[in-house]
C-alpha cells in the first residue's frame, strides 16, 4: 500500500479523496463517489474530510508555488 499523503496532481478540492484512492489501489472518482453517497447517510463525513485535509501531510515534491505560472 502507498503512503497516505495528498498528491499534488489529481486532486479535486483537498486532495483526500485521492490520498484515500491511492491507498488502498482504487480510482479517485470510485473514492469521490463512495464519499457522496456516505454524505446520504448521518454522520460527520464532511468533519472527518476536513480533518484528514488539515492532518495528511501534502506529497513532497512536484512543483512549487512559485513555479506553478
Amino acid at each position: 500500500m502507498a503512503a497516505l499523503v495528498r498528491p499534488r496532481e489529481g486532486r479535486m478540492i483537498g486532495g483526500v479523496c485521492a490520498a484515500l484512492a491511492r491507498r488502498f489501489g482504487t480510482s479517485a472518482n470510485t473514492m469521490r463517489v463512495i464519499f457522496l453517497v456516505s454524505c446520504l447517510l448521518p454522520g460527520p463525513q464532511f468533519l472527518v474530510y476536513a480533518a484528514l485535509w488539515l492532518f495528511l501531510p501534502a506529497e513532497k515534491g512536484g512543483k512549487t508555488a512559485a513555479t506553478a505560472w
